[in-house]
């Protein structure tokens, strides 16, 4: 905790605002700018000493609790509420999620790397979109089960995704793909949609049990991978992963290890499908059919 900065932060947030912002009326004449120090302690339900202390640098560690009131209070962005729990120790709370909403930007990208298998996942590991080389390299995947799209059940449950990696390495993907989403389940803090995929997995998968109570966190940020292709044969890339701002997206972006002869493979395998530059990328639907290539997700 970072008394003197947070004391700091809380009365230049305090001075900047006016009652009239946070529906209180101006009162007799006021001697400095912005709210009174009683004025923050009411809006936030604390006592005046208590909050006095904070901006002198002397009260003890607030609570999340009491952080989430001040925030309101003081009508801080999000940016400025994480800004507020780092200075008083505390992790800020999860920001505001995408859902399954590709913004216009992150689509565009997509679209741009004509030349490079990527594709666009949610955090638990929902396949959101992918551009067409990811399609003819990986596989559609037909969303019409309830997970159906999702990478961690489908490793778990469709023997047919594995039949694109090597028998050795199953059990390092699986472990990869527990530890992965451990993490997101803990940032979602066991959220509606993350409980029922796990609680599925765990009514299916006896091997997705065994990894679960390892309890092993580890966040894929990038990664390598092989795949077996029947046009082009086994290809080994890089997994680069990039989130996005609202953390519960990312994209994925698979090139081959620099001095590779994979590059070559790549440019064959665009060859062959027929994958033009500048086509759109290709969304999950329901209606979407399998191609003819290994269905594959990424590791």
């Amino acid at each position: 905790m970072d008394r003197r900065e947070l004391a700091d932060f809380l009365r230049r947030s305090r001075e900047r605002l006016r009652p009239a912002d946070v529906g209180l009326p101006d009162g007799p004449r006021r001697r400095t700018p912005g709210l009174r120090r009683e004025e923050v302690a009411t809006l936030t339900g604390m006592s005046a000493d208590y909050y006095i202390r904070l901006e002198q640098a002397r009260g003890p560690q607030p609570s999340p609790q009491i952080l989430a009131a001040l925030a309101r209070a003081l009508g801080l962005g999000d940016d400025e509420r994480d800004h507020l729990y780092l200075l008083a120790g505390h992790r800020p709370p999860a920001g505001r999620q995408a859902g399954e909403t590709i913004s216009p930007a992150l689509r565009h990208l997509l679209d741009r790397l004509a030349d490079t298998p990527a594709q666009i996942l949610g955090d638990l590991g929902d396949v959101l979109a992918q551009n067409c080389l990811a399609e003819e390299l990986f596989g559609g995947v037909c969303t019409v089960s309830e997970h159906g799209r999702n990478i961690v059940w489908r490793w778990f449950t469709d023997p047919v995704v594995r039949g694109a990696y090597p028998v050795e390495e199953w059990e390092h993907y699986g472990r990869q793909h527990v530890a992965d989403l451990r993490a997101a389940v803990a940032r979602r803090s066991h959220d509606e949609a993350a409980v029922r995929l796990v609680r599925r997995l765990r009514d299916v998968s006896e091997e997705f049990v065994r990894l679960w109570e390892l309890h092993e966190v580890g966040v894929r940020r990038s990664s390598r991978m092989r795949v077996v292709h029947p046009v082009v044969g086994t290809v080994d890339l890089m997994c680069e992963r990039l989130l996005t701002p609202n953390e519960d997206q990312q994209l994925l972006i698979f090139t081959p290890p620099d001095g590779s002869p994979y590059t070559a493979q790549l440019e064959l395998l665009r060859s062959a499908t027929g994958v033009v530059p500048g086509l759109s990328p290709v969304p999950f639907t329901a209606s979407a059919a399998t191609s003819a290539a290994p269905v594959t997700v990424a590791t």
